[in-house]
Formats: C-alpha cells, structure tokens, sequence
C-alpha cells in the first residue's frame, strides 16, 4: 500500500485497482475502481480486470505492481493493452535466474556458476564440476523460498527426488558462494541508473532460512562512498545496462569473497523486500515509494539523495514451533536503545510463527554513526526473545 499511495499522490494520475482482496479501512480511497479478480498472479485474469477498468475509465497509461512473481505477467499485460513500460522479454530474463546469469555472464559479469537440472545425473555432473556444497533452488524462486544448501550427493538425489525434479520442473543448481553478503539497490530512470544503495546481511538469508531460530540484522552503513564499494557500484550498474531495464528499482545480492573478488548472486526486478525499501528512504531522508511512482509514472528523478545516516533492520525470531505466546527483554530493550529505534513491528502473541526468513517483527534502527546503529541492533538481537507454543 505505501507504493499504491505513492501513485495517488502523483499529479493527474487516477489509481485503479486490480487485486484479490479488496484494501480496508482509509486505503480502499486510494483506488478510484476496484476489480477482483479470483488468481492475482493470472495473466488472463490480469488482462480481463483491466480490459474491463479500460471500458470504465478508458485506456491504461501504466499497468504497475511490486511483487517479484508477478513481473512476467504484467508486462504481458502490458504489451496486450499496448502500454509503455518493461516489455516481457526484458521481464521475463530477470525472473528466470538461469537465463538471467547467463546474460550477466555474456555481459563479462562475474556469476555463480550454475546449470538447470532435469534429473539426478545432471546435477551428479555439475557437482563433478563445481563440488559440494551446492545451492538447489527454482528457476523462478524468490526471498529465498525453497532454497537448499546440499551437502552430498546421496543428498542431492534425495532434494530432486523429492522436489520431483523433471525436464518439464527442472531445478536450478549453483555454486556455494562464500564471504559477506551484500545487497545493491538502484532506481533507474530513461535506462539509465540514477541511484544506488549497498546493504550489508548479517548473517546471509540462506544461513537464516537454514537456522528458523535466527535473530539477524540488514545494515545499511551511512558511507558508502570509498573505494571498497567501487566494485559493487561497478557490476551494480552494469547489470542493470545488461538486462535491459528502462525504470523502477532493481535488488541484486552480491558476495565479497575471501579472497577480495565479488559475485553476483541474482537480482531481482522489483523493489527490494524485507523493509529494505523503507531503510533506504530512512537513509537518506527521501520518500523511495513516491520516487519508485515518479520512475515508472512519470519517467522522472528527483534527486540526488544524500546519505545522512545509517540504518539497520532487526528480524525478530525464536526457538521452538507453534504461535507466539510471549516476549521478553523488551521494555530492557528500550530503555537501553529505545532513542535509535524509529519504527518497529512486535510479534503478536496468537499468530503462527512464520516460515519467512523475515521472522515474526522487526525493529529499525537509525544514527549518524554506523558503529552506534550496529551496537544497538546487537542489544536488540542479544536482549528481545520470542516464546511459541
């Protein structure tokens, strides 16, 4: 909703809806029309809700959404209604992580080595070439859903048995990258990038999908101006070029080896997940939702940003199975940090403790000095504890 009010708030821009679930309360008058519609990742239900808005109000200028598996689907809305915007082949090269690497690799990028599996004697071959561990996730996959780390070969023929890894449901192999790892956000506006954003991951997603007990921070540190980021604004920005991507925000996850070379993970055609879009604005003192609106709308940019601050996310987690019954180490929590933390979303005892690597809650944390933000997302992980039963 904070990206469908961003739209509203554009000059002559009318907002028009196309969802499940209908919004409540004040967000419903976002939306000058609603349509529901029964599968909102369908392209021909996509296409069909806003043929008939179109007969309503007129012709689409935009037809615009945020979610990752969602993209494909709406460029080829796109192209049906004749719409400006990312077409679908563009679309759909950075929702297939294999034959996205394979454009990063043609680009001269560096890439984790990777290989689509369609039975167990593919992926025996590529662990020949690349050796264990290696990662096992969809072609299509997303925020690190159904993402493996596998250990072994008698492993490995278990986790595409079971995922019932066919040539018609194939699997994507990669290699196991080691070192820090680190996001690099951009706003791109007429193909060209106009912003940037580096994020730190402590630990990296897949050790926290691994551990659903958890508690782990995405930093944001306030100066990323120096020369040990040269390399990530490098390949950052020429990723971008290389997939062709005309406006909006891009999300690519990158390595700092051992060894001081990089590697991209994947990225992700869309705005980053996980509140990371809100500590960017929080970061530098902008609005990242209405200057996403002003991108993909208006094809403008508002800018430059200065990075003012750094900030970090705290991801609430616990041990043990269930709904969340309890916290503790809270009100210690505040009194000790409570004048850094500028948002926060508390588990609520009676919900089911989630599957996501996000966890249950969060805390945001904010300061001028990156040492003192990292310092309080320690108490906060170290201090708050979340009880299920």
């Amino acid at each position: 909703m904070r990206f469908a009010r961003a739209l509203a708030r554009l000059r002559d821009v009318r907002v028009l809806g196309v969802m499940q679930e209908a919004p409540q309360g004040n967000d419903r008058a976002v939306f000058a029309d609603i349509v529901r519609v029964t599968d909102g990742l369908a392209t021909r239900d996509l296409i069909d809700a806003c043929d008939l808005l179109r007969r309503r109000h007129g012709p689409p200028a935009r037809i615009l959404g945020i979610l990752e598996p969602l993209q494909v689907q709406l460029a080829q809305a796109r192209a049906h209604f004749g719409v400006p915007g990312t077409d679908p082949a563009t679309a759909d090269v950075f929702r297939d992580k294999g034959r996205m690497k394979d454009a990063l690799r043609a680009a001269g990028l560096p890439v984790a080595r990777h290989r689509l599996l369609a039975s167990a004697a593919d992926g025996e071959a590529f662990a020949g070439d690349v050796g264990y561990p290696l990662v096992l996730k969809p072609p299509a996959g997303m925020g690190a859903k159904a993402t493996f780390r596998v250990e072994s070969a008698e492993a490995l023929r278990r986790a595409l048995d079971g995922l019932r890894t066919t040539a018609e449901n194939p699997m994507l192999a990669e290699e196991f990258l080691r070192g820090q790892e680190h996001s690099f956000e951009t706003l791109t506006t007429g193909g060209e990038v106009r912003f940037h954003s580096i994020s730190r991951y402590f630990p990296g997603p897949l050790e926290v999908l691994e551990n659903p007990w958890m508690q782990w921070v995405c930093l944001l540190p306030r100066d990323i101006s120096g020369p040990e980021y040269d390399g990530a604004r490098a390949i950052g920005y020429a990723a971008v070029r290389a997939l062709g991507l005309g406006e909006g925000f891009t999300h690519m996850e990158w390595f700092l080896r051992e060894d001081g070379s990089l590697a991209i993970g994947e990225i992700a055609q869309r705005p980053p997940g996980a509140q990371i879009t809100r500590m960017t604005g929080l970061a530098h003192d902008f609005d990242p939702y209405l200057a996403w609106a002003r991108s993909v709308v208006d094809d403008a940019f508002d800018g430059p940003y200065q990075r003012r601050y750094a900030v970090a996310c705290c991801y609430l987690r616990g041990m043990g199975r269930g709904r969340v019954v309890s916290l503790s180490g809270v009100d210690e929590t505040q009194r000790r940090i409570g004048a850094h933390v500028v948002e926060a979303r508390l588990p609520t005892p009676g919900t089911p403790k989630s599957d996501s690597y996000e966890g249950d809650g969060y805390v945001i944390l904010r300061d001028p000095a990156t040492e003192v933000v990292m310092s309080a997302a320690k108490t906060v992980v170290e201090s708050i504890r979340v009880h299920y039963a």
